[in-house]
């Protein structure tokens, strides 16, 4: 008589335990397919280009140039008293972050539905490998804020960062989180109402006015008292205004505002767990 021997499986798949369940033990087995994604998400941003990896630097200052023109000279907002290319590079970097993860994301479900219906794999993977490649971008584009910052102390401008740079990676780590969890909302959301995906293809644009990347929080709340309320307790403004203050050394900073984006940050993206986690169990059927 044959004896039945227990079976050692590599992989075990089991169904989440909460709907706070990340199974990062699962993301990091597969975190060759993590990499492998990143690598493709950089690379394909570039590949068939004639200027190739030049892109990452090209549309930032093509941005600030415009910005410089049409905002600081036209129409002549301040800027904390700060060179004008430098102001506005500074919140550009920042939120473009923020836009590319959000934008990305949300569609991650619909674009990668081939691949999902197909074969096993945490699904977190996607949308961590989408921040983790803007990452990579936005590193490029702090490189340029550097070169930038360096020809500006050599032509005498009197910039000096302060202690409050060291909260950089607070800020990155902050970004990326609000992005990753409003991109799971809506990814989660767009699998069933395809309308969502459109009101964020005009909304994101249009968000960025009321976030302080072309204007001081100075200046909005000096101009419009009234609404600058609006723009004040937007998360994304205390992120980029810490990052003007410590790295340029001139602006506002608030521990009570930097406080209340990070607690915002952790419940988006408690938010977006929950739903992310919730809609991954049927979302194959409705992509």
């Amino acid at each position: 008589m044959s004896e039945i021997l227990p079976k050692n499986w590599d992989i075990e798949i089991n169904a989440k335990s909460s709907l706070f369940d990340l199974k990062l033990r699962e993301v990091w087995h597969y975190r060759d397919l993590l990499i492998l994604l990143v690598r493709r998400d950089f690379v394909s941003f570039y590949k068939q280009t004639i200027l190739g990896p030049v892109w990452f630097f090209v549309q930032p200052v093509i941005t600030i140039l415009f910005y410089t023109l049409i905002f600081g000279n036209l129409a002549g907002i301040p800027v904390d008293g700060l060179p004008k290319p430098l102001f506005y590079l500074a919140g550009t970097i920042i939120w473009n972050y923020f836009a590319d993860c959000l934008n990305k994301t949300s569609t991650v479900f619909k674009d990668n539905a081939g691949i999902l219906g197909k074969v096993y794999f945490p699904r977190l993977i996607m949308p961590l490998s989408i921040v983790l490649s803007n990452l990579i971008r936005f590193a490029v584009q702090v490189l340029l804020f550097i070169i930038l910052y360096i020809i500006f102390v050599l032509k005498g401008e009197q910039i000096v960062p302060n202690i409050a740079a060291l909260l950089l990676p607070l800020l990155i780590i902050m970004i990326a989180s609000l992005g990753l969890g409003l991109g799971m909302i809506i990814s989660a959301v767009t699998t069933k109402y395809r309308d969502i995906a459109f009101i964020v293809a005009f909304g994101v644009p249009l968000l960025m006015y009321a976030t302080t990347v072309i204007y001081p929080l100075s200046v909005a709340q000096a101009k419009y008292p009234k609404y600058s309320w609006l723009i004040k307790f937007n998360p994304i403004t205390a992120v980029i205004e810490t990052f003007r203050y410590g790295c340029l050394g001139k602006g506002s900073f608030s521990w009570e505002l930097l406080a209340y984006s990070i607690v915002s940050t952790v419940l988006i993206l408690m938010a977006g767990i929950v739903i992310f986690n919730k809609v991954e169990k049927t979302f194959v059927d409705t992509v």
